[in-house]
């Protein structure tokens, strides 16, 4: 440090590294490092723009420089006694580019080499090398970056940088150039023109009207006539600038009548681009502080019909119409006049103010659509006057369009909004449940908009039975006997609990599924629905999308899309397609109507009520980059009005529902094997039901529990049963459903923040969750094995407990007692034990003293297996003895057609 206290001649080694900015290291002759504070004033000492470096930003040991600084700093005046090299050939490579850059930047011949592409600036291939250009480029962007402008400004301000350069225009000795904005007097025009004043003075100067034709050089007094040619000049540089001024260069002071748009032009442009230089702009100091008029539309509406129980969202309404402008009432024929005048600024009273034409026109149009076509409740539901949402007793901040409806309009929209007090639809005899009450409002929800033809979505909570809310719609609406089926597109994954769901909850349902290689096609698919005369149709989401020319020809009663995410991409075929599909009513069912992007919101929107959240150009401009670019919290309420009517979601942390669900629910998941798996499992069980009849007594059982083991493996997953190596979890979830789902399942899980639990017998299942779900979701999920010390078991534990992982993975015989997780909401049996209690002693890791929450147990099942008939044994063995089914033994005592109708798999 002493050798920088010592006179003389110093020397910085500089290292250089480019980014964004540029990076700037000194170091000493020795290697030191030395901080910005010690060395930044020799390299500013004669940097006004700065104010000497008292501007400079450091970061650390580095000096950060944008692209123009670095240009301005390094082709300066070196100090009389610091020397600034470069540490390497490269950064001195970078230290000469600097000078060549400078050099170019004070070429006039450069502006006829740059162009603007958009948010891209240019420098042809003719001006320099590849690396000048590029350094220049960036240069030129930071240039206009300090000044404020744009790129999309370059074109407007080349001519007056080739001419004067980049620190405006030189300034006189006794004299100021200045552009000057007047407001009208009597006539409609402003004024707009070039005025001088004297360095010292205060006011402006510029030629009488009897003098304003005449040469600058004699319209001029005395004291500034010897500066005539240097004004024209400076008057025809500061006029390039103003992209409102055709090219001027006339001998007379510039003067132009102006009207209210071109005002307005200038004050949105030129203006910025004019003080960005540092020319004086003078305009009326009212204009500066004028206020965006409030033109504000109150309407009354009101129904002609009186009784209030036939008022339905198609019943044709009429408006009152008010209007005001900054508070002042307009009659109809002031608003019509004020829109047909055309003009920017108007005086009221003693104040002008400013109205937007282009809206008062949109006002008008909306009035004059309003009259003509005849609106209906529907119709205003429709326009963008999200306004209308609102409660009465909400004020928004003066709102452009206020509706006030009459109480029988107001009672209609509040079922809408609140979901309250909506008519009360009979509950189908022919229902196999009981409705909770939150069910209930969710039934009448789908009938009444069923009835006030919209669409909507049932956004409920994973387990609060969006499904039985769903059948008993469906039982209502067919048991009116239509003369279209409905359909229910749904994830393969959940075909078969479809099946199972429908046959439990709504057994007169007549439901045929559209699914296999075997479905008709074409113009059977047609016969087969006039021959069967199904109420429901089941298909999935794969199946629609490839069938869809059969699919397309129906005009379906309803069209329900279960787990509707499915088509949250907008543009893949899928979405494309299914969303082209027509049904009398329009459902969605979700429980994450929004995973990622708002785009998905609008592709589900676009299915229920197409057209209701716009086009999605203007759906991403009024609503997706003010939210998710900005986080805009009042267009993220605009959308949650707009939403509000056609979206129920109730979650479990609702308070009013947490008093009417149980502490803990248990639901089968009824999965498909695929064609491998079939194949799989009923060869084995040909060749295992050959070997039976050869055998006796305990030879037969220890055939018939090894053959249970392999079988259940096998419905897990073949690769378990066939002892192949995990691959990529793109090849495996194709081949098991049962597997997709649970991984499907626990990362939505994850996803809403909650937690969950997933048994096994099986390690090898372990694994194949644990890798699939870490690949697909990114979540490391630990596996707690018999073989783990209790050290890291307990560990895990507590980290479980903390929510330190949201996924837990747990083999059945380890995990299955003696821990407590309370904090998770869900437990997924990947497996079936043919003991309910060892199931059950598993589900009360979570279900136990110490849980506040809501418990949802999820039991797999493949279809048609040995899984589905021991479950339904075990149903039916419910009155026997604990005994008898406290392990799998019971299996073995089973006769051999028992026991081959047990393994037989039935599709």
């Amino acid at each position: 440090m002493t050798q920088f206290q010592t006179e003389g001649s110093r020397t910085y080694y500089l290292k250089i590294s480019r980014g964004d900015d540029f990076r700037i290291q000194a170091v000493n002759e020795a290697g030191n490092r030395i901080p910005p504070e010690m060395w930044k004033s020799y390299l500013y000492f004669l940097d006004k723009a700065s104010f000497y470096g008292l501007t400079a930003r450091i970061d650390g040991l580095d000096l950060l420089l944008t692209p123009a600084d670095f240009v301005r700093l390094f082709q300066q005046k070196p100090h009389h006694y610091v020397a600034f090299n470069g540490q390497t050939a490269a950064d001195e490579a970078w230290l000469a580019l600097a000078g060549k850059v400078a050099d170019s930047l004070n070429d006039p011949a450069l502006w006829d080499h740059v162009s603007v592409d958009g948010d891209d600036i240019l420098v042809d291939a003719a001006y320099g090398d590849a690396e000048i250009q590029s350094f220049l480029a960036d240069t030129i962007r930071h240039q206009l970056k300090s000044k404020g402008l744009a790129p999309a400004q370059l074109p407007f301000i080349q001519h007056f940088v080739q001419q004067a350069g980049w620190d405006g225009l030189p300034a006189a000795e006794d004299y100021v150039l200045a552009a000057q904005l007047s407001e009208p007097d009597n006539d409609a025009f402003w004024s707009f023109k070039t005025v001088l004043r004297s360095k010292r003075g205060s006011s402006y100067w510029s030629p009488t009207k009897r003098r304003m034709d005449e040469p600058i050089d004699k319209a001029l007094p005395d004291k500034w006539r010897p500066s005539a040619q240097d004004i024209k000049d400076k008057q025809s540089l500061m006029l390039s600038l103003c992209p409102s001024v055709e090219y001027y260069e006339d001998d007379r002071f510039y003067h132009a009548e102006w009207t209210d748009a071109q005002v307005l032009e200038f004050l949105r442009n030129d203006a910025e681009i004019l003080q960005a230089f540092s020319i004086e702009v003078s305009i009326p100091s009212w204009l500066k502080a004028v206020q965006e008029s409030k033109v504000r539309v109150k309407a009354n509406v009101h129904s002609p019909i009186k009784k209030a129980s036939v008022v339905g969202l198609d019943q044709i309404i009429r408006f009152d119409w008010q209007f005001s402008l900054n508070g002042h009432e307009l009659s109809m024929q002031d608003f019509q006049q004020l829109v047909s005048e055309n003009k920017e600024f108007i005086r009221i009273g003693n104040e002008w103010v400013r109205v937007d034409s282009n809206l008062l026109m949109q006002l008008r149009k909306m009035i004059e659509e309003a009259e003509d076509a005849d609106w209906t409740i529907k119709d205003m539901l429709f326009q963008n006057v999200p306004e209308i949402m609102l409660d009465e007793g909400i004020e928004e901040d003066d709102p452009l369009v206020e509706f006030h409806l009459n109480k029988s309009l107001r009672s209609l929209l509040d079922k809408l909004l609140d979901k309250r007090d909506l008519p009360p639809t009979p509950i189908p005899e022919n229902l196999h449940t009981e409705l909770r009450p939150y069910q209930k409002t969710g039934f009448d929800y789908l009938v009444f908009m069923r009835e006030e033809g919209f669409g909507l979505c049932l956004a409920d909570d994973m387990g609060l039975g969006k499904t039985v809310q769903l059948i008993a719609y469906l039982l209502h609406v067919h048991g009116k006997k239509p003369a279209q089926p409905s359909l229910i597109i749904c994830p393969t994954s959940v075909l078969g609990n479809w099946q199972k769901e429908l046959e439990r909850f709504g057994p007169d349902l007549k439901v045929v599924t559209h699914y296999g290689p075997a479905r008709p096609k074409g113009e059977n698919f047609q016969k087969f629905l006039d021959t069967e005369k199904p109420d429901v149709v089941l298909s999935t989401y794969g199946i629609a999308s490839s069938d869809a020319e059969e699919i397309q020809r129906l005009q379906w009663t309803s069209i329900t899309l279960d787990e509707a995410q499915n088509i949250k991409n907008m543009y893949t075929k899928q979405s494309r397609t299914i969303r082209k599909f027509r049904g009398e009513h329009h459902i969605a069912l979700t429980g994450t109507p929004i995973e990622n992007r708002l785009s998905e919101l609008w592709s589900i929107f676009d299915f229920i009520n197409k057209g209701y959240l716009y086009r999605i150009k203007q759906f991403q401009e009024n609503f997706m980059i003010p939210i998710e670019r900005d986080d805009s919290e009042e267009h993220k309420e605009k959308l949650r009005q707009r939403i509000q009517p056609f979206l129920l979601r109730r979650t479990k942390k609702d308070p009013d529902l947490q008093l009417n669900l149980p502490e803990k629910q248990e639901q089968l998941e009824y999965c498909p094997l695929t064609p491998e798996q079939a194949a799989l499992y009923e060869g084995l069980v040909q060749d295992t039901v050959q070997k039976m009849e050869t055998l006796t007594g305990f030879e037969k059982k220890g055939l018939v529990l090894k053959m249970l083991s392999k079988l259940k493996q096998l419905c897990n997953h073949p690769s378990l049963y066939l002892k192949e190596p995990y691959t990529t979890a793109d090849e495996i979830l194709p081949r098991s459903q049962k597997l997709e789902r649970i991984v499907t399942l626990a990362g939505e899980i994850a996803e809403r923040g909650e937690q969950c639990l997933i048994f096994t017998q099986y390690i090898g299942m372990g694994h194949l969750l644990q890798q699939a779900i870490n690949e697909l979701y990114g979540h490391e999920v630990p596996f707690l094995t018999g073989s783990m010390p209790k050290n890291q078991r307990d560990s895990l534990v507590a980290a479980f407990q903390e929510g330190k992982f949201p996924i837990f993975i747990l083999s059945l015989k380890a995990g299955g007692t003696g821990l407590n997780l309370t904090a998770a909401t869900h437990v997924l049996h990947a497996d079936r034990w043919w003991n309910p209690a060892v199931e059950n002693q598993a589900t009360d890791r979570a279900y136990r003293i110490g849980q506040t929450q809501f418990v949802h147990v999820h039991k797999f099942v493949t279809i048609g297996t040995i899984e589905e008939k021991i479950d339904s044994l075990l149903t039916q063995k419910q009155s026997m003895s604990e005994q008898f089914i406290q392990s799998s033994q019971w299996m073995t005592e089973l006769s051999d057609s028992e026991l081959k109708e047990l393994f037989t798999y039935n599709l």
